[in-house]
């Protein structure tokens, strides 16, 4: 059974930074991309960042140059850096492990997903 696990979530202030992580477990992950979403009250679920199985990355453009996903296969954990957080950036965030190898915007890429973690922004 594929179970993925996020933490690192919290309340900070604009301008403060966080790190995510995401413990995989259940199957090797190494070959499969990862992914990072969110979801805001009353919005709909949006690509953050994924890490394909060869660790390019893409990002939103939300998101681009403040928010770096990396991964360590060794201890099957993707993480998510977050620079400058903005209130905007208040959601709920969930990790997800996609199809194959490669990772894309969308969500139909992935087939696993986290509980999720609570980021809160204060302005």
């Amino acid at each position: 059974q594929v179970q993925l696990v996020e933490s690192g979530g919290g309340l900070v202030q604009a301008g403060d930074s966080l790190r995510l992580s995401c413990a995989a477990s259940g199957r090797t992950f190494s070959g499969y991309a990862m992914g990072w979403f969110r979801q805001a009250p009353g919005k709909e679920r949006e690509f953050v960042a994924g890490i394909n199985w060869s660790g390019s990355t893409y990002s939103a453009d939300s998101v681009l140059g403040r928010f770096t996903i990396s991964r360590d296969n060794a201890k099957s954990t993707v993480y998510l850096e977050m620079n400058n957080l903005k209130p905007e950036d208040t959601a709920v965030y969930y990790c997800a492990v996609g199809k194959g190898p490669y990772g894309s915007y969308s969500r139909n890429s992935y087939n696993y997903w986290g509980q999720g973690t609570q980021v809160t922004v204060s302005s």
